[in-house]
C-alpha cells in the first residue's frame, strides 16, 4: 500500500514539474531543462530511420547499434554526394541469426530512405515557394 502511494505521488510530481516550468513566462526556452523541451531548431530525427536497431550495448563495440546508425544517418545527411553504399562502407556484411538482413544492408536501406525523404522535402519546399510567389 505504501509503495502504491509513493508511486502515485511520484507520478503526480512528474506531471506537475513540467506544468510549473511552463507557467514561468520569463524563463528562456530549454533553459536548465537538459533533454526536455523542444529540440533545437536544426535538430533532425535520424532515429526514425534506425528504429529496428538494438539499443543494447555490446562489450567491445563503440556505442549501440542504434547510436551507430544515428551517427551514420547524420553523416550521410551532411555528405549529400555520398551514395548509400559509400556512407555504410564500414558496416558488417555478416548475417546474424534472427536479424533481418545485415548491418550493411539495413544501413543502405536507411540512407536511401533518408535521401528519398530529403528529396521529397525539397520538392515540397520548392512547391510552397512557387505558390507564394
Amino acid at each position: 500500500m505504501l509503495k502504491a502511494k509513493i508511486a502515485l505521488a511520484l507520478g503526480a510530481l512528474a506531471l506537475a514539474v513540467p506544468a510549473i516550468a511552463l507557467g514561468n513566462p520569463e524563463a528562456t526556452p530549454n533553459e536548465g531543462q537538459g533533454h526536455e523541451g523542444s529540440p533545437p531548431p536544426k535538430a533532425k530525427a535520424y532515429g526514425k530511420y534506425c528504429q529496428g536497431e538494438s539499443k543494447k550495448h555490446v562489450a567491445g563495440e563503440n556505442g549501440t547499434a542504434f547510436s551507430r546508425c544515428v551517427n551514420t544517418m547524420s553523416h550521410a545527411a551532411n555528405h549529400e554526394n555520398q551514395s548509400p553504399r559509400e556512407a555504410c562502407k564500414g558496416k558488417s556484411k555478416k548475417h546474424v541469426k534472427g536479424e533481418k538482413g545485415t548491418e550493411f544492408s539495413r544501413c543502405v536501406t536507411a540512407v536511401a530512405k533518408l535521401r528519398h525523404d530529403e528529396h521529397q522535402k525539397e520538392q515540397e519546399e520548392k512547391a510552397q515557394e512557387e505558390a507564394t510567389v
